[in-house]
């Protein structure tokens, strides 16, 4: 099956709870670094092979086409589906039918999350549902998810038990909802719970933040994350110091021994305004072979050394678990980098993880970013075409020309 390269975006809300400036504009329209949010959701898109755009109007919706026109300006297609500010979100998609392809992407104007067009395509296509869409965890949420990713329960609600997850939005549907959708004017979600009842719904677990201009807090918070930022992920053993033999931790700071040429690169590229987040397994803590003191200690050290050499380290985040544990924090599992971003508000997509092993590779891509090797190329036979790191280096001074280019 090939990914969908046509969204409709739900853009006719009156974004209540933003006024007094959605007196003025439409919320797709609130600027964010200097653009319209709207736009940032667009190229994201566009970066995932959407081309196609269906934007489904309501409130001031002239304002949005007089502003974006026929996307030609953003090498993209778009077209309208203008409705009164009176109807709602399944009366606005039913109007916009036929314009819709038979597979086609369905999101809200006003959140933004990172995600993977393949991924997602893929993940769809093995649910065989009319219908799916990113979720998130969260306590108060509207969604019951089973074991096999098929949504038991939604909920707008939110008053029921045990729900345990919230929609995101950026979903993949067939055109065959319109079997639940009406042109009454009503809800899109209530198209979703009779989806539900249908078992027709299948909901994609997504571990990055979820960001939103749904009020004034969140549209701040989400200016700061989407503000472009020059930070590299980079792994401790192996590629700033030297690793301990196999089997063996560094236990010391007498041990702890710096890669020079990796050094000089991370102090070239702190020149050019780099900063840099450690990402580390640390095993030996769970073996019990090293104390989590002892690796705190050294990673102080460490961070200490760097910074006098002025490179700048924001965090060391370190996984303490046995690999046996089957944590989420340890590489290649994602959930130091989602905790990261997290903390310091930077986009994946737009960041690289510098490792030296093949684990690394595939815990980039497990957490929606790029990566670089430092190593033989013949280490990453294993690795699938998605796994493979945007280049391969003897040390992080030859990844200069790539790195400097972010």
């Amino acid at each position: 099956m090939l990914a969908p390269d046509q969204a409709a975006i739900l853009c006719g809300g009156l974004g209540s709870r933003l006024r007094p400036i959605t007196d003025k504009i439409p919320k797709p329209m609130v600027p964010v670094n200097g653009v319209p949010f709207l736009e940032h959701l667009i190229f994201q898109l566009k970066e995932n092979g959407i081309v196609n755009f269906v934007l489904l109007t309501g409130y001031l919706g002239d304002q949005i086409q007089q502003y974006f026109g026929d996307g030609s300006k953003l090498g993209v297609k778009i077209q309208y589906s203008q409705g009164p500010a009176t109807w709602e979100t399944g009366r606005r998609l039913h109007h916009a039918k036929n314009l819709l392809k038979d597979i086609f992407m369905i999101l809200y104007s006003d959140n933004f999350v990172q995600f993977n067009l393949k991924k997602l395509t893929e993940f769809y296509e093995d649910k065989k549902t009319l219908l799916c869409f990113m979720v998130q965890a969260k306590s108060n949420g509207n969604i019951r998810l089973g074991e096999d990713g098929i949504v038991e329960l939604y909920d707008k609600t939110r008053s029921s038990k045990n729900i345990d997850f919230v929609e995101l939005g950026y979903m993949i549907a067939s055109k065959k909802i319109f079997q639940f959708i009406t042109n009454e004017n009503s809800s899109f979600s209530d198209a979703i719970f009779k989806l539900v009842l249908e078992h027709q719904v299948a909901g994609m677990v997504g571990g990055d933040a979820y960001h939103s201009i749904s009020d004034p807090d969140r549209w701040r918070l989400t200016e700061k994350y989407l503000t472009p930022k020059k930070i590299l992920l980079i792994d401790r053993d192996g590629v700033i110091n030297h690793k301990a033999p196999k089997g063996e931790y560094i236990d010391s700071w007498g041990q702890f021994s710096f890669i020079r040429e990796n050094i000089q690169g991370m102090k070239s590229l702190s020149n050019l305004g780099f900063s840099f987040i450690i990402i580390s397994n640390q095993a030996g803590i769970g073996r019990k072979m090293v104390s989590e003191k002892t690796v705190i200690s050294i990673n102080e050290k460490m961070k200490s050394s760097l910074e006098k050499e002025g490179i700048k380290i924001l965090g060391v985040y370190v996984c303490p678990h046995h690999w046996e544990d089957n944590c989420f924090c340890r590489k290649p599992n994602p959930g130091l980098f989602f905790k990261a971003t997290k903390e310091w508000l930077f986009r994946l997509d737009k960041t690289i993880f510098i490792g030296d092993d093949p684990r690394d590779c595939q815990a980039a891509y497990n957490a929606g970013c790029g990566s670089i090797y430092i190593g033989n190329k013949s280490d990453l036979a294993d690795l699938s075409i998605d796994e493979q790191p945007c280049g391969v280096f003897n040390n992080l001074e030859e990844a200069l020309p790539v790195l400097e280019k972010i």
